[in-house]
């Protein structure tokens, strides 16, 4: 799989930073997206000089993770990851073409997987699912300077 960045903002004083990336074909879809996602963190915290904790870029790493696999495992076409520094928090955006929206399971460590929501509202500072024209996007919201817990 070779991901096809759609764009990344450059850094521009007072305008957000930005990186869009179309992650299509097959492979290593999940691997891929975290490296990406861990790739633009770095970028934030050594060219723009953003504060970026570690538990922010493991955190970051997780959600990415739950919702590409999400998206790759219940969503026909390609998906896109969208990464945007809005002050000091982070916005993941993935879009998939799928029109079912996810509903987080309640409570049960005796199911085997579809936890992946679950964990990603368990960890993210808030969670908005919005259907589109093509699919739907699920932004979650990560703390840049979160420290640890929630």
């Amino acid at each position: 799989m070779e991901p096809v960045p759609v764009g990344e903002g450059a850094p521009v004083p007072g305008a957000p930073r930005r990186a869009s990336y179309a992650l299509d074909g097959d492979g290593a879809w999940i691997a891929e997206a975290r490296r990406l996602a861990e790739a633009f963190l770095t970028r934030v915290r050594t060219e723009d000089g953003l504060t970026v904790s570690s538990y922010a870029v493991e955190v970051t790493q997780l959600v990415v993770s739950e919702l590409v696999t999400n998206a790759r495992k219940y969503a026909p076409g390609s998906v896109q990851l969208d990464l945007r520094i809005a002050g000091d928090t982070l916005e993941v955006m993935v879009r998939d073409g799928s029109t079912v929206l996810p509903v987080a399971g309640g409570a049960n460590p005796d199911r085997v997987g579809r936890h992946g929501l679950e964990i990603v509202l368990a960890v993210a500072q808030g969670v908005d699912v919005q259907p589109e024209p093509t699919g739907k996007r699920i932004t979650a919201l990560v703390s840049l300077v979160e420290t640890g817990g929630r």
